[in-house]
Formats: C-alpha cells, structure tokens, sequence
C-alpha cells in the first residue's frame, strides 16, 4: 500500500500514520528524515542538500523528488510506504508524477479548524519525558502536575491559540489545494490516478483508524 496522508496540523495524522504503518507493515517516510539520512550518509544528494541548507535556503523539488526515489528503492518500501508531510504543494505532487512514483490511495483526515484549535490548544507536556496530556481529554491526576514526577507541565508556543490559528491559515493557503488537486484527479478517470479517501478524524484515536482502513479496503 503506498499512501498519501493529508490533514491539517493538530489533525492526528502522526498518530494514524504510525498505526497505519503497523496495519500495512509499510515505513513511514518524511522529507526531514531523508534529508537527515541523506546528509549523514554523505550521499551526491545529501551532499547536495546540505549545500543548499548550509546557505540558508530551500531544498529545490528536483533533490526533493531524487531523496524520495532512493528511499522508496529500499528493501523496507518492498510493501508500500506511507508520506508523511509530503507533498506540501501541487509543483511537488506533478513532479511526483512526473517522476514515476505510484500512489495508491491519497487518505485526507478531517478535522474542523475549531475542533483543532481546542485540541491543541488543551495540550500540555511534560518537557522532561514527553509526556503529553489534555486539560479536558486527559487531564493529569493533579492539574497542571506532571502524574509521574509531579513537576509542571508546560503549554508549547506550537500549541499557544495565534500560533495554532497561523500554522492553519499556512495549511488552508499552501496545503490544502492538494486535497482538490487530488481529488480532481481521482475523478478524472485516468488508470494511473490515486484513489482519494477522506475521513473523519474526530473521536478516539482507534476508531478514526479503522475508518482509514476500512475505506482503504472498499
């Protein structure tokens, strides 16, 4: 299975991407990770990128689109694979086509801006272990108390209301045409096309997974 996941931030799709990764036994690929990986290793493209990174600016789609092809060759990807954060715009996903790479199904979750706004903003964590609770959907055991070490939790700047609101107007400017991007292409006939599923992301978190799965199915 080779899938796209769509979303919003805040949305769950990092949570139903690591649970759709067990259900296909697929990997879970990102541009940072590539890139990370690909710069490590000291490959002509990571070489490349760290260039580009090194003098402050973005890596182009042309070095995007050769660190996807060489990890989608991996023995891991064998099953599929899953992209996480990627494409971010319509030039990346027409240079993904254009590139050759097969997508089976492009899996939009969905989730009301001010849905999202409660989720994350609720948030607090634990810096020491990671720990994260919700003020309403899991409160910790004493408020504003971590419940293993009792040291205080904090409200991330990623999860402060204007930041929350700022990183959804950048999803809705600069993201969110690819759910019309690929939608359309899904219904325009053509054999090479993903699919395009969109499901509800509200409720448990199991739930929301086995709508993915059972819409992947049909």
């Amino acid at each position: 299975m080779k899938i796209i996941l769509l979303g919003p931030p805040g949305a769950g799709k990092g949570t139903q991407a690591a649970g759709l990764c067990d259900a296909y036994d697929i990997p879970q690929i990102s541009t940072g990770d590539m890139l990370r990986a690909a710069v490590k290793a000291g490959t002509e493209l990571g070489v490349a990128a760290k260039a580009v990174m090194d003098a402050g600016e973005l890596v182009s789609d042309d070095i995007i689109i050769g660190l996807v092809k060489e990890r989608i060759a991996e023995p891991d990807c064998a099953n599929g694979f899953l992209f996480d954060g990627f494409p971010r715009t319509i030039a990346q996903a027409d240079a993904l086509g254009e590139a050759g790479v097969s997508i089976d199904a492009v899996v939009e979750i969905r989730v009301d801006d001010e849905s999202i706004v409660s989720r994350m903003v609720g948030r607090r964590v634990h810096p020491g272990s990671g720990r994260v609770y919700h003020i309403e959907h899991a409160p910790p055991a004493t408020a504003d108390q971590d419940d293993v070490t009792g040291e205080p939790l904090v409200q991330r700047e990623d999860d402060q209301p204007d930041t929350v609101r700022q990183r959804l107007s950048v999803y809705h400017e600069q993201t969110r045409p690819l759910v019309d991007y690929y939608q359309s292409r899904a219904q325009s006939g053509d054999d090479n096309a993903p699919r395009y599923v969109c499901v509800d992301g509200e409720g448990e978190i199991d739930a929301v997974r086995q709508r993915i799965i059972d819409a992947l199915a049909a």
